[in-house]
């Protein structure tokens, strides 16, 4: 589910975000087992200043709509909600006033399904450069996720050739952020 609404000033505006996130529930009540919501243009190589305030607020109401909106219905505890996006920003801000990407550092907002309610689980140094503690590899979120979900990352699947191939290699559960 793709799409911006924006306000008369210019700004993205909750209504578009939180509609989304409603057919999502109702997507997810009729039996889709996965649905991807889309929301702003992250990519702040410019002015990251201004597209966080115009984001940021919208973002955070509709999330906290959409988990309140869960645990009323009882779906909570099956559903996995899950924010994030392909990688984080730059610690310092480039000359045009925005941050470019940064694969070493970043964060994510999980919750329901099978994870912790009100766990923050690692941090960053002063600058959020490097990971400071309790860092999570790829491999092990995608295993913990997988597992969240019923599936059994330890099987192999078959490649052409009979080859067999892991699903993920190396993985191992996030037991800190699992209920």
């Amino acid at each position: 589910m793709t799409g911006l609404v924006k306000g008369p000033d210019g700004r993205f505006h909750p209504k578009g975000l939180a509609e989304r996130l409603i057919l999502a529930r109702r997507l997810v009540e009729a039996g889709s087992r996965f649905v991807t919501v889309t929301y702003g243009g992250w990519d702040s190589h410019v002015d990251v200043k201004r597209n966080c305030d115009d984001q940021m607020a919208p973002l955070d109401h509709a999330i906290a709509g959409l988990v309140t909106d869960l645990a009323r219905r009882g779906m909570l505890e099956t559903t996995l909600v899950w924010v994030t996006s392909e990688f984080g920003r730059t610690p310092k801000v480039n000359s045009n006033s925005g941050r470019d990407h940064w694969a070493r550092c970043y964060s994510m907002l999980m919750a329901g399904g099978g994870i912790a309610g009100g766990v923050i689980h690692g941090a960053s140094d002063p600058v959020g450069g490097e990971p400071a503690r309790d860092a999570v590899p790829l491999e092990h979120l995608q295993y913990t996720v997988y597992h969240l979900l019923g599936i059994d990352a330890d099987k192999e699947l078959v490649a052409f050739g009979t080859r067999p191939i892991e699903i993920i290699k190396d993985g191992a559960l996030v037991k800190g952020i699992l209920a």
